[in-house]
């Protein structure tokens, strides 16, 4: 928007001796001494945390408006406001008065100018670091970023993700998506974007909820953040780019409020389906898929339209039967998926930990079988059928007729109840290794024993007690290592801790070809 405001706000110089030492990503604020989410203050340059922080930024501004209160409005609007701060990760301008993010500048400039310093601090603090680091290791120092592994020693090469307010949701499931070899290598290796022509040539683009730019694109931002995430960096990533895209097409995840993270993970998964359909930088979809051998026609499953290499991927077919209980009559309909949403039984919803004694627990089993065993339908569900041409009480199955290349098991963990959302806290076992699942197979013989064996990639967990509130963090293999994803937090962890989460979205990898299995 334009702010009306920054000729009173914006007072300090673009060199400012004022500003803190080291880069500005990791600026301090000046109250708590947190480094997560600076931001400083353009009328003063003191360095606060942002609203999703301990909020001081914002307090920053609320005090100094408290002694203007008492003065005439014409000293009020003499004297700076503190109104307008910048994002020193993102360099983007926030105004507190006006609400919102800011696109224009002062008459000199100076909002550009204090971005273009502040880009200029973080490149020489990113410099001397690395010259700094390159020295350590030239003389055999003791690095503490790297880890010994098998008596061997090997540098953290994850990458974490900024939480740009209450965006974990996000976070936990791009860096889910990021360990899925076939399909994060497939994005990463499109081709990018061309940069802008004329005066916008190569100068980064900053997003604000006001612009009315419609020419995004979901597949680049989504490409350039998986490129982002595995290049070795020990600083955080920012999706700002990303979560800007997501805004504009699906209006669902607007604002800061915590959401479903199988829900965006669903949302996300379509759009890039269907802009993939669409063509992607000129280039055909159908030159896009040509481009990966390993996506043959036989593992593409349609959905809404041709195959992509989301369908290829994620996609699988279910069969409904459907049998009238009165003549008999058998339904049949295939349904493609690109998940499986599995209830967790009753029987099990009160065993919240797997060590509790009260009854057996939950397995990933039990949440399968309760999804394919033969249901009969409840009165508000009856079958038309046609042979007696009139609504009868019925039973309904669900076969797997189709596996996917990667299994997605999306746990039913919450449920409306006449007032609220409650959260089902129940443990469910799952396998690291070997989930069988030639049991669920409409036509099994037809199927390798291979083929039906998966291996887990990836974990969503949902930590809290509501779908509107608590945290979501993820777990996830790379090249033999688990590692726990805790938003900016990157950490190596082990079989153990992660077989003990309270799994909401488990990723399993078909299994290639290969000697030996240990089986569900």
């Amino acid at each position: 928007m334009e702010c009306p405001h920054l000729s009173s706000s914006v007072c300090i110089a673009p060199d400012s001796a004022k500003f803190p030492n080291g880069s500005p990503s990791s600026w301090c604020c000046s109250v708590c001494r947190s480094n997560k989410s600076p931001w400083v203050c353009l009328t003063c340059s003191s360095v606060h945390c942002g609203r999703y922080v301990n909020g001081h930024a914002k307090k920053h501004y609320e005090d100094a408006q408290v002694p203007l209160t008492n003065h005439k409005k014409s000293e009020k609007q003499d004297k700076p406001q503190h109104t307008v701060c910048m994002d020193c990760s993102s360099y983007s301008t926030y105004c507190y008065r006006c609400d919102d993010f800011v696109v224009n500048d002062t008459k000199l400039g100076l909002v550009q100018k204090v971005r273009e310093h502040l880009q200029n601090l973080e490149n020489s603090a990113f410099t001397a670091d690395r010259h700094r680091k390159r020295k350590l290791l030239e003389n055999s120092s003791l690095n503490s970023k790297l880890l010994k592994v098998n008596g061997s020693t090997t540098a953290i090469c994850a990458t974490g993700l900024r939480n740009l307010g209450n965006t974990c949701f996000m976070n936990a499931i791009l860096q889910s998506l990021s360990n899925i070899e076939q399909f994060c290598c497939y994005f990463k290796e499109l081709p990018a974007v061309e940069l802008r022509n004329g005066k916008t040539a190569g100068r980064r683009t900053y997003h604000t909820r006001s612009q009315g730019d419609n020419n995004v694109s979901l597949v680049e931002e989504f490409r350039k953040t998986l490129c982002a995430l595995w290049q070795g960096s020990q600083t955080a990533f920012s999706p700002e780019s990303l979560f800007y895209v997501v805004w504009k097409i699906m209006p669902n995840f607007r604002g800061y409020q915590q959401q479903d993270a199988h829900e965006f993970m669903r949302y996300l998964l379509d759009h890039l389906h269907l802009e993939l359909q669409g063509g992607f930088n000129g280039v055909s979809r159908s030159a896009i898929l040509q481009e990966n051998s390993t996506l043959s026609a036989s593992n593409k499953c349609c959905i809404n339209g041709a195959s992509t290499v989301v369908t290829a991927i994620f996609g699988g077919i279910l069969q409904n039967e459907v049998n009238c209980l009165i003549c008999g009559t058998e339904s049949r309909k295939f349904d493609p998926f690109l998940d499986l949403s599995l209830d967790i039984p009753s029987q099990f919803r009160n065993k919240r930990s797997k060590n509790q004694e009260n009854g057996p627990v939950c397995s990933l089993r039990d949440c399968l079988r309760s999804f394919t065993d033969l249901e009969e339908l409840d009165e508000t569900e009856l079958y038309m059928c046609h042979k007696c041409k009139k609504k009868q009480k019925s039973t309904k199955k669900f076969w797997i007729q189709k596996l996917p290349k990667v299994l997605c098991l999306h746990l039913k963990r919450f449920h409306w109840t006449a007032y609220l959302r409650n959260k089902v806290d129940t443990y469910v076992e799952f396998p690291l290794r070997g989930l069988d699942m030639k049991c669920y197979l409409l036509e099994p013989e037809n199927s390798g024993p291979e083929h039906c064996l998966y291996d887990l990639a990836a974990v969503v967990v949902h930590h809290g007690s509501g779908v509107g509130s608590g945290h979501y963090t993820a777990y996830a293999a790379h090249e033999g290592r688990w590692f726990h994803f805790n938003d900016s937090t990157v950490t190596l962890t082990d079989e153990d801790t992660v077989v003990k989460a309270k799994a909401y979205i488990l990723f399993y990898v078909e299994r290639q070809a290969r000697a030996g299995s240990d089986k569900l």
